[in-house]
């Protein structure tokens, strides 16, 4: 099987630029461009390449599909998007958060134990599944905070429909690429686009969908910055 996505991996590499609609990032770290995904199944994503020509992976060597234009296959060539400073201070008291807002006693919950601002994974999850526990994204990514397999399962988690779990996953998964990238624009784009992606481009990747996610997330948690709220 390793050979068999290695082989695969090759074959999309060699793909022409330029034609690509969407960025498959694997959870090894490896990312490669294809022209559309869908779920094959529960349990498989299948990728489809140029003159019909597809091939299937298992779902959880996956960690983000994000649609992109113009992909580069040679980042290092391009300068990172720059976000304009974070002016919001964290509140980590549970009183930043409206009383009405949904599942915000887990919220809180994930964010404390966590270590974040229970503000900030409340505009995560508003962002990614507008507080529904039941989405399921075209190609798999599942639950409040819309993880995909490969990241849940690293996080033990078994079913992504569980609120209060996937928050706890979610919220781990964001910590973790807080500490790893030690910015929130940073860590927030990795959390659209993966963290390798984030790291081969330096910075915010010059793709539309990840600049438009990194900005409603902030808008939403310094809405007195961005005239918006939850």
């Amino acid at each position: 099987m390793r050979f068999f996505l290695l082989v695969c991996t090759g074959l999309l590499a060699l793909a022409a630029p330029g034609f690509a609609a969407y960025l498959v990032v694997l959870t090894d770290g490896g990312f490669f461009q294809v022209e559309s995904a869908n779920l094959a199944g529960t349990d498989r994503l299948r990728l489809h390449l140029q003159e019909g020509a597809w091939v299937e992976l298992p779902l959880a060597r996956v960690e983000r599909v994000l649609e992109v234009a113009d992909f580069n296959p040679h980042p290092e060539s391009e300068k990172p998007q720059e976000q304009a400073a974070v002016t919001c201070e964290p509140v980590f008291a549970s009183q930043s958060l409206p009383a009405e807002l949904p599942y915000r006693g887990e919220i809180v919950a994930a964010a404390q134990r966590h270590n974040l601002d229970p503000r900030l994974l409340a505009a995560v999850v508003a962002v990614e599944s507008g507080f529904n526990p039941f989405a399921v994204s075209r190609v798999g990514a599942r639950g409040l905070m819309q993880l995909m397999p490969g990241v849940w399962l690293s996080y033990g988690l078994l079913d992504p429909h569980q609120p209060a779990a996937n928050l706890q996953a979610g919220a781990a998964h964001l910590r973790k690429l807080l500490d790893r990238f030690a910015r929130v624009d940073w860590a927030l784009a990795a959390y659209n686009a993966g963290a390798a992606v984030v790291e081969a481009y330096g910075g915010i990747p010059p793709f539309r969908e990840t600049q438009s996610y990194v900005s409603r997330v902030l808008a939403r948690w310094c809405p007195q910055a961005a005239g918006k709220g939850l």
